[in-house]
């Protein structure tokens, strides 16, 4: 509510309350008959639950109760089989794409060193394009052939 809400409910029930005194006594046994009827079929409370502030020691709490105390063992294992599993997948991609990356390596490795050239042609700019020209023919060729 705002507070234009909260100042037209005060007075409204300033008003109610000012004519009190003026209404016949018949009508407030009714009124007090109706309330008392009204407030026996209300609904009991719950009872609200206090948060409590978060420390170091009940991170996990709320309520003054623990998370994990509202969790079983197997609920608990729902969740850190997955964890594990995922850890696992995770180790064994790294591990695939290391390798991956050292075979190529070793690959561009032996194919430097069984070339006839001397390993100072390859810091050559201009050597490097005129490769790059070859490849691209030797492409171009292997293409018409099929």
């Amino acid at each position: 509510m705002n507070t234009d809400d909260l100042n037209f409910a005060y007075k409204v029930r300033h008003a109610l309350n000012d004519k009190l005194d003026q209404l016949p006594s018949e009508t407030t046994d009714r009124l007090a008959a109706a309330r008392q009827a009204a407030l026996a079929r209300k609904k009991a409370d719950k009872p609200v639950r206090v948060a409590q502030r978060v420390s170091v020691g009940n991170v996990l709490t709320a309520g003054g109760r623990s998370w994990f105390q509202d969790v079983t063992w197997l609920g608990r294992l729902g969740v850190a089989v997955p964890l594990v599993a995922m850890a696992f997948g995770l180790a064994g991609i790294y591990q695939y794409e290391q390798k991956q990356r050292i075979a190529e390596i070793a690959e561009l490795d032996a194919a430097v060193l069984s070339d006839e050239l001397p390993l100072t042609a390859y810091l050559d700019q201009g050597f490097n394009a005129y490769v790059s020209q070859q490849q691209q023919q030797e492409q171009l060729e292997q293409k018409r052939a099929q």
